[in-house]
């Protein structure tokens, strides 16, 4: 029983600001004008601050697990083959292929992981999972670009130099560009500094969790449900499953294997409906994704923290 207890205090605080955040739109005390603000604040703002701060401020030298980075590597990449061929397979048209392959690899590991993690194993391991996540970032991203803009290039002008400069755009990564040399280099900040960016970064997961909770709906569930709940089986049943075991058998335990496992068990990215949307793919089965994976994943990572804690592995 105390296994049931500990998933659910890890589960539980997460989903319930979800809800909460579902529950104030549909109150109409908050609406689609503070949804859109508060999410692009948390991915432009709050976000990268979060990951300079942990970063900047812990010896990134000391907490690089090369072997952590290389596996997740290696996994990212194949989900991101085994995505792309089901994508092939079971969609007709560009458009829905991007928005298929991105919501079945891309992980929303930066504000539901990092909140679980943080459950899980206390706010010490969110500066290695900061590492993880700086390390892995850019292939990530390139992954998801080329995710919504290859499987549309007979149907869209799409050109190599917006592109590149999606990716070198990205706050996330420009946040880890500076916050990795600062850390490096030892360089001690300003405490006033760092306070004010601390601050800052703590009302990333709150004011994303309320977000996520606001962006779901139900209206347009019934269209390309079929292929949304492909890709969500994908997202947080088949390929963490597949990840996991190999990770028990390369050896990771305890918090690099709960890093991993939280890495590639978190639902479908909200930004994945952002970038489709921008990109021209298909964003209501984006948004179909996340809605399920979202859902779905409150059983199967709190199944997941259960039988791996059952096993001793966490």
């Amino acid at each position: 029983m105390t296994i049931f207890v500990q998933a659910f205090n890890i589960v539980a605080p997460v989903f319930i600001l979800v809800f909460i955040g579902f529950a104030l739109k549909r109150a109409r005390l908050i609406d689609q004008a503070f949804t859109s603000t508060s999410s692009r604040l948390v991915f432009m703002v709050t976000l990268p601050s979060l990951l300079f701060v942990k970063i900047s401020t812990t010896r990134f030298s000391e907490l690089l697990n090369g072997e952590q980075i290389g596996f997740a590597y290696i996994f990212i990449i194949i989900s991101f083959v085994v995505s792309w061929l089901a994508g092939h397979w079971l969609t007709k048209n560009g458009r829905d292929c991007g928005a298929f392959i991105q919501g079945s690899f891309r992980g929303n590991f930066a504000i539901l992981g990092f909140a679980m993690l943080s459950n899980a194993f206390g706010d010490g391991v969110l500066a290695s999972a900061a590492v993880v996540l700086a390390a892995i970032m850019p292939p990530y991203n390139i992954l998801a670009v080329l995710a919504l803009t290859l499987p549309q290039k007979k149907e869209r002008q799409v050109s190599a130099a917006r592109i590149i400069k999606d990716i070198i755009t990205n706050p996330l990564i420009l946040a880890a560009a500076v916050a990795v040399p600062v850390s490096l280099a030892q360089i001690q900040l300003p405490q006033f500094l760092l306070t004010s960016v601390d601050h800052l970064s703590s009302l990333t997961l709150p004011l994303a969790l309320l977000g996520i909770g606001a962006s779901l709906s139900f209206s347009g569930i019934k269209q390309d449900f079929r292929l949304a709940l492909y890709a969500t089986l994908l997202k947080i049943l088949i390929l963490p499953v597949i990840v996991v075991y190999f990770a028990v058998q390369w050896g990771f335990r305890g918090t690099d294997l709960g890093i991993l496992f939280f890495f590639f068990a978190s639902p479908t990215a909200i930004a994945s409906y952002i970038m489709a949307d921008a990109m021209g793919s298909n964003s209501r089965l984006a948004g179909n994704i996340i809605l399920l994976t979202t859902l779905g994943s409150i059983f199967t990572i709190a199944s997941g923290i259960i039988i791996l804690k059952a096993s001793g592995y966490l």
